[in-house]
């Protein structure tokens, strides 16, 4: 099959990014080394692959639709591996063969299961030194916000235990085929040092912080000491009727932690 003639499918979330100075920008954000792992979720027609095969590190990628099938496998040897299925259905653990000094994910994924993907990489317990991911633009501010912004929430938090995360730059909407109707960015993420606490208690936490935005912290944490949560915003220097969204990640883990959950 002629690949001009395959078509973007909406059930998929695909839109094929084209710009090759943006592709390029993306393959190479990481200095890989033969010794490293690149997972690319989601390469469709290989723009991204066809940069990411030519770096020395160790390539996986996963691909839902299997019209691509014939192309893609023309990637495949002995350092790069293609695994057709949806990979929020994978056991990334599972399909990491080898041990690697540094696994990176590089992909531009589909936006509409952005968050699901990073929660399943997350989750999936293999440790990531780093991502480099192609999402919608408010995707990208929602990541890298700050405390007292609009888009600062749960999800925010919750990176940033991981994550140092920055926006590279902005990708317009011409830079694909076909084009979305949204603005896309491209955004880093850095594996940093974790604190040491339980990951899906704090998880909770944080749900239940950010549980109803508008309300206080102390709306949203009735089922929590709050006399005791109370002392600790005093300490950090933080009044009784904050709301969550003004809440750094240093403090929620210094609560976090002070409560004893």
């Amino acid at each position: 099959m002629a690949m001009d003639f395959i078509r973007a499918k909406k059930s998929f979330g695909q839109n094929f990014l084209k710009d090759e100075n943006v592709l390029k920008k993306i393959a190479t954000s990481f200095n890989v080394t033969e010794k490293d792992l690149v997972i690319e979720i989601g390469p469709g027609m290989g723009a991204l692959t066809k940069y990411l095969v030519k770096a020395p590190s160790h390539l996986l990628c996963y691909e839902i639709d299997t019209r691509f099938q014939e192309l893609l496998m023309g990637y495949q040897n002995e350092k790069c591996r293609v695994i057709f299925d949806d990979f929020l259905n994978r056991n990334l653990k599972h399909d990491i063969k080898e041990n690697y000094e540094c696994i990176y994910v590089i992909a531009n994924i589909p936006y509409y299961i952005t968050t699901p993907i990073i929660e399943h990489i997350l989750e999936s317990h293999v440790e990531i030194s780093g991502m480099t991911l192609l999402v919608q633009k408010e995707v990208a501010s929602r990541f890298a916000a700050k405390p007292k912004s609009k888009d600062y929430g749960y999800f925010t938090v919750y990176l940033n235990h991981f994550f140092d995360i920055q926006v590279l730059f902005d990708v317009p909407n011409t830079a694909f085929n076909p084009p979305p109707k949204v603005t896309s960015s491209v955004v880093l993420m850095k594996r940093k040092e974790a604190q040491e606490i339980d990951i899906l208690k704090f998880q909770k936490f944080l749900k239940d912080a950010f549980s109803q935005k508008r309300k206080t912290l102390k709306n949203n944490l009735k089922d929590y000491d709050w006399e005791k949560i109370r002392l600790l915003l005093q300490e950090r220097g933080l009044k009784e009727e904050v709301r969550a969204e003004e809440i750094s990640y240093e403090d929620f883990v210094w609560i976090f932690k002070y409560l004893g959950l």
